[in-house]
């Protein structure tokens, strides 16, 4: 028998990977990490994200200790976000349709998991400028329980994700393109995969899959997430194309999760280069939506804006756009709201924007039934509550009572100039993905673990259904990953 290359061996270098590697490599475990990109396209779909990380707390004094230290945080109110919180939005969002004991370990270990990375070198912040308001004194009020992401974002999560592999001796392989899994009575012992020098095999105690989901295989995503998906806008990583799931599922795993959703957003329709962007990366999401409306190509509304704050309806309502005439729509905007739109995605080079001084020439410039637009804008305004103020730090109850309702955040389009926003469905990771238990160990259909195999991250299924907390995605590849990494 080949001699044996490392103890555990992870396949994928996102912040899944990256966890279980850490945490195997803490206990004196010998680690290779395959990444299937260069050392210039690695990180997954890691890289691609805000950083934004949902964990339990007790408020701001809870979280000093692991975020940088900011002056504005003086004058800053950080709500408590308590572990039944965190567990009820769960099951909110997913319609009950989460995993109940994954679940429970997610809001109970996530905290933890940050501050383990946060103690072996990554950084943190308070994500002022994607999840607080300015208040009319000068201060600063966060909401919708996601306060904490990572220093530079997605770039930055990797970059120290790398240097703490590198200090662990964490070996990391780039340009590895694992394609098989091999075993040995029943049980998992190694890997076969591809590089620029040719094909190898790697044996090891423990193989654990972190390389994502089947999100960027656009044959997998019509089959499984259904027609017309094949047109979403791969987000994140262009390697996520569910190769290691479907290797694990031949060799008898079972399927985890809700296969027929995903992770999808409201995504610029028309800039350039707009799948797999590394310059740009998260920059590309529309995310100010609820203050203002979205339309479809027929002028017409189509969904509840104000439904929830954005970081519990976002995930889901890339796929009712692309269930719109041309798998597009518009966010529309007027002059007194344009300030409050996010700098980072609504300020980018080259955004895609069509302004005009009233809304029937808005119509006419994005080529779509101006009198219907025009009219839609007339109703929702006449079916406003003005005597509900407007307060978006809040579900603030003011609402337009128009077909869709919007239920929070109804603010009247009606000074010039106005502003719209081609938007089309960006999708950023799949729902479904191997059955395991909590630990991570890969699980057949009679729920008996596969010897030597685990998974997490995007890859291990059954926590997400329909939509997802913000923020939940990367927790759950610290807390699951780390599990794995322990176990492996």
């Amino acid at each position: 028998m080949p001699q044996k290359s490392a103890d555990v061996l992870v396949v994928g270098g996102g912040n899944a990977g990256f966890s279980a590697a850490h945490a195997a490599a803490e206990r004196g475990r010998t680690v290779i990490l395959l990444e299937r990109g260069t050392a210039e396209s690695a990180g997954g779909n890691s890289f691609y994200t805000a950083g934004a990380t949902r964990i339990a707390h007790a408020g701001l004094d809870d979280l000093r200790d692991i975020v940088e230290p900011d002056e504005r945080q003086r004058a800053t109110e950080v709500p408590p976000y308590s572990e039944q919180e965190y567990r009820d939005d769960l099951e909110r969002v997913t319609d009950g349709r989460t995993d109940p004991q994954m679940a429970q370990v997610l809001v109970a270990e996530a905290a933890a998991g940050v501050r383990w990375l946060h103690g072996l070198g990554l950084r943190y912040r308070l994500m002022y400028e994607r999840q607080a308001y300015t208040r009319p004194d000068g201060g600063y009020l966060f909401w919708g329980g996601l306060h904490v992401g990572n220093v530079d974002g997605g770039v930055g999560l990797i970059a120290d994700h790398t240097r703490v592999a590198e200090r662990l001796g964490v070996q990391i392989r780039y340009g590895a393109d694992v394609r098989g899994l091999i075993t040995d009575g029943g049980s998992v012992i190694g890997v076969r995969y591809r590089d620029d020098d040719g094909d190898h095999e790697l044996r090891a105690d423990s193989v654990v899959i972190a390389a994502g989901g089947f999100e960027a295989n656009p044959e997998m995503r019509e089959r499984h997430l259904g027609a017309g998906w094949g047109h979403a806008k791969v987000r994140g990583t262009p390697y996520n194309d569910g190769a290691m799931i479907f290797a694990a599922l031949e060799l008898g795993a079972a399927k985890g999760g809700d296969w027929s959703t995903a992770h999808s957003v409201q995504w610029d329709a028309c800039t350039p280069q707009n799948e797999s962007n590394r310059e740009l990366t998260n920059r590309l999401t529309r995310q100010s939506y609820p203050l203002g409306i979205i339309v479809n190509r027929d002028g017409e509304r189509f969904l509840d804006e104000g439904a929830d704050f954005r970081n519990y309806t976002y995930a889901k309502y890339g796929r009712e756009i692309l269930a719109q005439p041309g798998s597009i729509a518009y966010q529309i905007f007027d002059a007194e709201l344009r300030p409050s739109l996010r700098a980072e995605e609504y300020e980018m080079p080259g955004i895609s924007e069509v302004i005009a001084d009233s809304a029937r020439e808005l119509g006419e410039k994005l080529g779509i039934d101006a009198g219907q637009f025009e009219q839609t804008i007339k109703e929702f305004n006449a079916g406003i509550d003005r005597k509900c103020p407007f307060d978006p730090t809040i579900k603030d109850g003011r609402r337009s009572a128009v077909e869709p309702p919007k239920s929070n955040w109804a603010a009247a389009l009606e000074t010039p100039p106005f502003y719209a926003y081609p938007v089309t469905c960006g999708i950023t990771f799949t729902f479904g993905g191997l059955r395991g238990d909590l630990d991570g160990r890969v699980l057949d259909e009679n729920g008996t673990p596969i010897g030597g195999l685990f998974a997490c991250g995007e890859a291990l299924g059954g926590l997400f259904s329909g939509n997802y907390p913000g923020g939940s995605g990367l927790a759950a590849g610290i807390v699951f990953g780390r599990r794995a990494g322990s176990a492996a």
